[in-house]
């Protein structure tokens, strides 16, 4: 295996903790798997709605924090081009947290199960990546927090059960307005971050 090829990969994942990355979503699937295996949480499956929230808002914390660079002046004047990198970085971690959290929480597509776990985590990711191209990675998580927070909260409000668009991460399985809204804000997200990279720290 050619060892000087790897380098650029190598480093670039040491740089972003990519390591502790995982594991940090390893140990938020388990957590969800649990949480998803009590009678109460498996006999009705509206019981999962927070799981739903909660679990793909912290994997794409996780994911935005990662995005943070320790050397950014190295990454520009480099003669490799980071946005494969960076884009490489940001698919791979959504696949994994999608499909660690989809194999946690089963369901069919009509319930709250899987297919709702993967679109709230590629939508998530996408606000996070947004938001670390904007404010940077330590506070990525904050404007994705707020929305699925507040949309949470108020979700209980009748007027916005037929606002599927705004109330995508509410939603079970098939809405494609709710998927359309996700996967636009994934597309958006990782093309953003992957062209631009997460804001520097000021100070």
């Amino acid at each position: 295996m050619n060892t000087t090829a790897l380098n650029p990969w190598l480093l670039y994942a040491r740089s972003r903790a990519l390591p502790m990355t995982v594991a940090a979503l390893a140990a938020t699937a388990l957590l969800t798997l649990w949480a998803a295996t009590r009678p109460d949480t498996y006999v009705d499956p509206y019981r999962r709605v927070p799981l739903l929230s909660l679990a793909p808002l912290f994997a794409s914390a996780v994911i935005g924090v990662s995005t943070h660079q320790y050397a950014r002046e190295l990454d520009r004047t480099a003669v490799r081009r980071w946005w494969p990198l960076r884009l490489a970085h940001l698919v791979a971690l959504t696949a994994v947290a999608a499909t660690v959290l989809a194999l946690a929480l089963p369901g069919h597509v009509q319930e709250f199960g899987a297919a709702a776990m993967v679109r709230n985590t590629l939508g998530a990711t996408g606000l996070t990546a947004v938001a670390a191209v904007v404010l940077g990675a330590r506070l990525s998580w904050l404007p994705t927090l707020l929305y699925i927070g507040a949309v949470y909260l108020s979700y209980s409000n009748p007027h916005l059960h037929g606002a599927t668009m705004l109330t995508w991460s509410m939603q079970s399985g098939p809405q494609r307005e709710a998927w359309a809204v996700a996967l636009t804000a994934f597309v958006v997200g990782a093309a953003l971050y992957a062209r631009v990279g997460a804001r520097g720290d000021r100070g």
